[in-house]
């Protein structure tokens, strides 16, 4: 599966996961200490708050709700599992930038609502990567991808061969993410909540980057297209 994925993926993947460890950072650090996009985390809490603390508790599932949501945003609009031009990333990008600066404001007046738009902002990510990675990719949490490199490495000690591909791909997201969560800790300390303003700003920026890339290359194909078709009608009889 990964061997089929385009060239930039790593680039995009290590990119994701850098603004997935920011996010947890700021929620590490600001949002009642718990990370927004670690739902294995969130659901134990949420098992062991429902007696103790209810409202606790209900704060807990609407960031596990928000999440799914997100998700089912990317899973309507990305129907396939294949990397397509013309697919919604571009809008999906802009739509979780917005959620993020949405929860930027939320948090900063103290507004449990900024929660549930950074959990949004995160399951919509992690959905749109992996609906186009056939769940290779997954840019939000780690505990999968250190799964897959512990597998790997118990194969490579028997003597099987390991695809360099898929570690590189792996460990580029773990870096990525561990990055993330130091610029997180950095920024946080400096200007708060408004800290998630910055990866709404790159995933603005991947918009408008893959927006242009996709123009470019559908007006490279239309070209080619017409070529193609009068090639064939020069080499028609008349």
């Amino acid at each position: 599966m990964v061997s089929r994925l385009p060239r930039w993926v790593e680039y995009g993947a290590f990119t994701l996961a850098l603004l997935a460890g920011l996010i947890n950072a700021v929620g590490m650090l600001g949002v009642q200490h718990q990370a927004i996009s670690h739902l294995t985390g969130i659901a134990t809490l949420l098992g062991s708050e429902l007696l103790v603390s209810p409202l606790r508790a209900l704060d807990l599932f609407g960031i596990l709700i928000s999440f799914v949501l997100g998700a089912a945003v990317s899973g309507y609009f990305l129907p396939s599992y294949s990397l397509k031009l013309g697919r919604h990333y571009d809008s999906l990008l802009l739509m979780e930038g917005s959620l993020l600066v949405m929860a930027a404001y939320a948090l900063s007046e103290g507004s449990l609502a900024g929660h549930y738009l950074a959990s949004a902002a995160c399951g919509m990510q992690n959905a749109f990567a992996t609906r186009y990675s056939g769940a290779v990719v997954r840019t939000t949490h780690l505990t999968g991808i250190f799964t897959d490199l512990g597998i790997m490495l118990g194969g490579l000690l028997k003597g099987e061969s390991v695809n360099g591909r898929r570690v590189l791909l792996f460990l580029l997201i773990v870096v990525g993410f561990l990055l993330g969560g130091v610029l997180g800790a950095v920024l946080y300390a400096w200007i708060g909540f408004v800290a998630l303003i910055i990866p709404a700003i790159v995933c603005y920026i991947l918009a408008i980057v893959y927006w242009a890339y996709r123009r470019r290359t559908q007006a490279a194909m239309r070209r080619l297209r017409q070529s193609r078709r009068q090639q064939r009608q020069s080499r028609a009889p008349h």
